[in-house]
């Protein structure tokens, strides 16, 4: 027997009684609230009352949701009209986190509803509390947890940083022995055998380069003595160590014998074929709108990167087609001859009797395009939310302005206010999904191009015309924006044509309506 005007216990079960989801608030096995819940639609048929059974030690308070049952269990001495105005909070909560009043729903959002729970009942008693207060508190933002993690962040940037500038001045000091002829050192402890399958030429850039691990031998010899090898080998450990956490952080880390992964061999897919002369045309572009309109900032960076697997064709000149019109600035590499780029739009080194670096990716030529002219905004992104009776109607579409440009795998995430439930979505171009975790509808579109220049979609949803921004849009494509290709590549004697292999690609790294 329960003592007390209190509150036992809340629950979302099925008809047969199983409990789908419950919230103990005193004192209470799980055996004693699976049989009482067991019990409860064995009484159903005994009591007059549709909204209450009692047994002999507690009262059912209960409510029918379609195909289940929201269930208060209290003491016989409660105060019953309390109870039933409980149960209808209880009730309205559900819909909050549910889309549908199914067992499978219910499971999946059972956290939700026992945090929503705890804010209704405490210690078997009803706080003062009303749906929006409720749905305020389990929203409600920590003040701690933010300092902790911007406190985080900034250590994990500070090691990064410091790890980098470690690095590089482990490749200067590389670079400074092998410049004097003096024997290399052989940091992370592994000897010189170690430090001669490392490439002498290897640029360090904003990506940690990782010492080359040599394959260990049958039977480790143990050197006697000690030296500044074994000294500097401990400091290479560190390094390795730390290279570990952040392979682990998703950092991009690579060898010094290998190849820079580039930001598109993440997203598309290799070349099929390879040749000895291989080039990226990669271009990124950062852009922020107003919701009203107004291109606020466009940038976009473009450049060509060249790498030479064979040194029978390192002496070449790359002649480059461009046909841009939107005003790009152009810069060359610094061994490049600036003259014959700009004279003849080939681009040939300096020194003619020099060959590319073998097995390095070298950037030859960069360009670079900044503008707030709204012609120049390759996909238009406009979003309407209408405020109605039962909260927001948003209209948002899409429209190709370069038609030139296909663009592949757009994925447009409009921002949903949290707790309240998926949006019913009308009438849709493409494939959408509701990622109730991140509170974002993903609208998917596998082609932009110009038979498919432009679409729309529409939904409704609780919320203010402020929820839905900022929108962000990502997509990938292997046309470039600004129309800069390489046409033909030749040796420096003789102007022999060599042959080559091209990837091209144009990609997002910021792309926001706010």
């Amino acid at each position: 027997m329960f003592a007390g005007n209190v509150l036992l216990a809340a629950a979302v079960c099925t008809k047969a009684g199983k409990a789908i989801v419950s919230r103990q608030f005193v004192e209470m096995t799980r055996t004693r609230v699976e049989g009482l819940l067991a019990a409860f639609p064995k009484l159903m048929g005994m009591g007059k009352q549709h909204t209450f059974v009692e047994t002999e030690s507690v009262r059912y308070v209960y409510q029918p949701l379609e195909k289940l049952y929201m269930v208060l269990v209290t003491t016989k001495n409660s105060n019953i009209l309390e109870d039933l105005e409980t149960l209808r909070l209880f009730s309205r909560v559900i819909p909050e986190y549910c889309r549908v009043l199914e067992e499978g729903e219910i499971s999946d959002h059972c956290f939700d509803l026992i945090f929503a729970f705890d804010e209704i009942v405490a210690l078997g008693y009803r706080e003062n509390v009303n749906l929006a207060q409720i749905r305020t508190f389990t929203e409600m933002d920590s003040h701690e947890e933010k300092v902790f993690r911007a406190v985080r962040e900034t250590q994990e940037r500070e090691a990064k940083a410091e790890m980098r500038r470690k690095a590089k001045e482990l490749q200067q000091i590389r670079r400074d022995a092998e410049r004097s002829g003096k024997k290399v050192p052989a940091f992370g402890g592994f000897g010189s055998a170690g430090m001669s399958s490392m490439s002498s030429g290897s640029i360090i850039t904003d990506t940690i380069i990782e010492p080359e691990k040599p394959k260990m031998a049958p039977v480790p010899v143990r050197p006697t003595g000690s030296s500044k090898a074994l000294k500097l080998g401990a400091r290479g450990k560190e390094v390795d160590n730390f290279v570990d956490k952040l392979r682990g952080e998703g950092e991009t880390i690579m060898s010094n014998t290998g190849k820079m992964p580039s930001l598109a061999s993440n997203v598309l897919p290799p070349p099929v074929n390879v040749e000895s002369v291989h080039m990226r045309v990669e271009e990124k572009i950062s852009l922020t709108c107003g919701r009203d309109g107004g291109l606020q900032n466009m940038e976009l960076l473009g450049m060509i990167t060249l790498r030479v697997t064979d040194d029978k064709v390192g002496r070449i000149r790359l002649m480059v087609n461009n046909y841009d019109k939107k005003g790009v600035q152009l810069q060359t590499h610094p061994n490049v001859d600036k003259k014959l780029f700009t004279s003849d739009s080939v681009i040939g080194l300096k020194n003619p009797e020099k060959s590319f670096p073998l097995n390095n990716d070298v950037g030859v030529l960069k360009w670079r395009l900044q503008s707030t002219d709204e012609a120049l905004i390759p996909l238009t992104i406009n979003c309407w939310p209408s405020e109605s009776a039962t909260g927001c109607d948003v209209n948002i579409e899409y429209e190709l302005q370069e038609e030139s440009l296909e663009l592949n795998d757009v994925v447009i995430a409009i921002p949903i206010p949290s707790g309240v439930g998926a949006p019913v979505v009308g009438d849709v171009d493409g494939e959408y999904k509701h990622d109730s975790r991140r509170n974002v509808l993903e609208w998917s579109l596998p082609v932009i191009d110009a038979k498919n220049k432009s679409g729309s979609l529409e939904f409704s949803v609780a919320g203010q015309p402020n929820d839905f921004f900022p929108v962000n849009v990502s997509f990938v494509s292997i046309r470039n924006y600004c129309d800069i290709q390489v046409a033909k590549v030749t040796h420096v004697e003789g102007d022999a044509p060599v042959k080559f292999s091209l990837e091209t690609s144009f990609l997002v790294d910021k792309y926001e309506i706010l």
